[in-house]
């Protein structure tokens, strides 16, 4: 029955329950929207804690009857005392641990666990609703970090201010109260102490909280360079720059440590204030009670009363100053991460955007401009229309307008002039998500998920049966090279998992797994962007026939520097700086003899250099 009661306070709180609106950009309204749907709890735990606060007022109390009652002297003590004694022995032995236990389990199994992962899968659902420029502005393992980082912090500050502040504040109220029966002057030498240790906490914490801050981010900054290095240790490997990358490294440990060593100058100045202060109460308020138990106005067990408080609440402060300036740390790294997370979505629906259901796949692109708040590159004044099921090919040296062509059908992006209209919809006018699902992908640069090859495929339609993944992995020319896969922990075939990024795979293996991916997922809109580009001729040819079967029906847009893999297509578009130069099928372009017939002809291993550009 015990069990089955401390089960269910894990869930008194959802773990994963839904942030009304964005988070807020300061501190303490930031820290409400991560405890939404929570407070109760908290408010709960807070109360329990407090009231485990005042049982040491209580032992102090109970210390200083018990010592009264012995001055008595020993005859008939047990009688004469019964009641007391009973009450002593009742509070020790069932009411203080009951409480204790009551404050452990709310924190331990009602507060904590949940209030983790409560706060990451916000914060880690606020930035998967970043747009992409979020995400290219900024190290991954940097983001990832500032989540888990932020997430922590904010759970560790929530747990002692129910195990810390409410327990103090509560004990510190009751030993006042306790002592100004005793005497208002043993009282006010209190008081006085609390105010001494306010002023000292007031001077070092915003300095702590500043440094952690600073600390915070240098080590955010050192896991982002390690996992960028990592990301890319081939790259690394290739270009013998192991070197170079230990130097940026080291760099950013050195800040961390220049940064870890201020805030351990501050945090020592802290403790050597803090336990010559807190050598101070046990002096004065005992002191003061002898002088009182002299002049015949405190008895022996209100000095042990006095003593019990002065002892407790001195051993106290060092407890929660130390916890204290954790909690300062740790906001200012929560200060810190909101630094990095809160930024507002700048690409968002709009509240009455609409779901798509399957489109057609007519697209339309009406004097489109895009140059990404630069004065090159990009689109300018483009239109461009595609029928239901039209094949289109795409034409142009890197730099012509292409991928970002590509990423405004997407809606990756919007466009600064003009619109973009997928079956008469403007695409700022629907979600992002319904969207995407009408579109399906193969890019050159494909990307996989450390994950198993089943996975990778189920992402084009994650409720799709084996049987189906099978097939289009087949229909892609990947069943046979998946079926000999096998990962580190023994997992073969379609169970064994393709490492970060895919970097098991070949980079024609990770085409062919996008394309058994695009295949599976069934888009009315398909976009190809150098999607052959990895495979040899051989299987080219073997995977051309289930492109054209996969491309039936669809719209597609088809972008090769491999002019061979769009000749066939139903019209060719030619790119230059973000316009389109020209227009017709295969046969027409090389019948203008202009710029398509120039790469038609100057093509050498597939591949358009940057002399057709100037040519």
């Amino acid at each position: 029955m015990i069990d089955a009661m401390l089960s269910r306070l894990g869930d008194l709180i959802a773990p994963f329950a839904r942030a009304d609106g964005p988070p807020p950009t300061e501190l303490w309204p930031f820290f409400r929207w991560c405890l939404s749907g929570a407070w109760g709890v908290v408010g709960v735990a807070f109360a329990i804690s407090a009231l485990a606060g005042v049982t040491e007022i209580v032992t102090a109390f109970l210390l200083g009857a018990v010592i009264d009652s012995a001055v008595v002297g020993p005859e008939g003590y047990f009688v004469r005392n019964a009641l007391l004694l009973a009450g002593f022995v009742a509070f020790y032995l069932m009411l203080r641990p009951v409480i204790f236990g009551a404050s452990a389990a709310m924190n331990g199994l009602a507060v904590s666990p949940s209030v983790y992962p409560l706060v990451q899968s916000r914060l880690h659902r606020w930035s998967l609703g970043q747009a992409v420029t979020f995400f290219d502005n900024d190290f991954a393992g940097r983001i990832a970090t500032k989540q888990m980082q932020t997430a922590r912090a904010v759970t560790e500050v929530t747990s002692e201010v129910i195990n810390v502040v409410a327990f103090t504040l509560a004990s510190v109220i009751g030993s006042a109260l306790l002592l100004i029966t005793i005497d208002w002057r043993i009282a006010l030498a209190l008081t006085i102490w609390l105010g001494g240790y306010v002023v000292m906490f007031r001077y070092f914490m915003p300095r702590i909280r500043k440094r952690s801050k600073a600390r915070a981010g240098a080590r955010a900054m050192v896991t982002g360079q390690v996992v960028d290095t990592i990301t890319n240790i081939k790259t690394v490997k290739l270009f013998g720059h192991a070197d170079h990358e230990d130097r940026a490294a080291l760099d950013a440990m050195s800040t961390l440590r220049d940064r870890a060593i201020d805030f351990g100058r501050m945090s020592t100045g802290f403790r050597f204030t803090l336990m010559a202060l807190a050598g101070v109460l046990p002096v004065v308020l005992i002191g003061g009670a002898i002088l009182l138990w002299r002049a015949g106005q405190a008895t022996p067990g209100e000095i042990a009363t006095a003593g019990a408080i002065a002892i407790r609440l001195s051993q106290m402060s060092g407890w929660v100053s130390f916890t204290l300036m954790a909690m300062y740390a740790n906001i200012g790294e929560v200060e810190d991460g909101m630094n990095t997370l809160t930024p507002r979505w700048t690409l968002i629906d709009k509240p009455d955007a609409r779901v798509l259901d399957r489109v057609n796949g007519a697209v339309a692109v009406r004097d489109v401009t895009f140059t990404y708040g630069r004065e090159d590159g990009g689109l300018r004044d483009l239109t461009l229309t595609l029928q239901p099921g039209e094949k289109l090919g795409v034409v142009g040296a890197s730099g012509a307008g292409k991928s970002t062509l590509v990423a405004l059908l997407l809606r990756l992006y919007d466009p600064e002039e003009g619109a973009i209209t997928l079956d008469g919809h403007d695409l700022r006018d629907v979600t992002q998500d319904s969207l995407r699902h009408q579109i399906g992908m193969v890019t050159q640069e494909t990307a996989m998920f450390n994950r198993s090859a089943r996975d990778n495929i189920l992402y084009g339609r994650p409720d799709a049966t084996d049987a189906e993944v099978e097939d289009a992995a087949r229909r892609a020319e990947a069943h046979d090279f998946i079926t000999g896969l096998r990962d580190h922990k023994g997992n073969t075939g379609y169970d064994a998992f393709l490492g970060e990024r895919g970097v098991k795979l070949s980079g024609g293996q990770r085409q062919r797994i996008a394309l058994a991916r695009a295949i599976l997922k069934d888009a009315p809109v398909l976009i190809l962007d150098e999607a052959t580009s990895a495979l040899d001729s051989e299987v080219e040819a073997a995977i051309q026939q289930a492109l054209d079967q996969v491309m039936r029906d669809k719209t597609v847009i088809a972008i090769a520097h491999r002019l061979s893999t769009i000749a066939r297509m139903d019209r060719i578009v030619v790119m230059e700086a973000g316009r389109i130069v020209e227009t017709g099928t295969h046969g027409e372009l090389l019948a203008a003899e202009g710029t398509y017939a120039k790469y038609w002809r100057r093509q050498s291993g597939g591949f358009i250099g940057v002399e057709d550009v100037a040519a």
